[in-house]
């Protein structure tokens, strides 16, 4: 499941997985998506704390870049709503 952090000017949404344990190893899949004007989405997914791209349709180098810089920004909040099940919005 995903939970939705934020959705940015360009229209691109930002989600986070659950907090996921494989042994002393917490880590958390970031799902970054935009509509596309040829129709679709880009869609690109990050493994964090390794900072892996899982996968990649359609994001340009720059537009991965920045979200690293994105990412290297908000690691400590998305891993604390990722332990509590996303954002809590009254």
């Amino acid at each position: 499941m995903f939970y939705q952090y934020v959705e940015l000017s360009d229209k691109t949404i930002i989600a986070h997985s659950e907090l996921k344990n494989s042994g002393e190893l917490k880590s958390i899949e970031v799902q970054f998506e935009r509509p596309r004007e040829a129709g679709g989405f880009c869609s690109a997914r990050c493994e964090l704390p390794s900072y892996k791209w899982i996968f990649n349709e359609h994001f340009s180098a720059d537009d991965l870049n920045f979200f690293e810089e994105f990412l290297s920004h908000n690691a400590q909040t998305l891993f604390k709503y990722a332990a509590c099940g996303g954002i809590k919005i009254a």
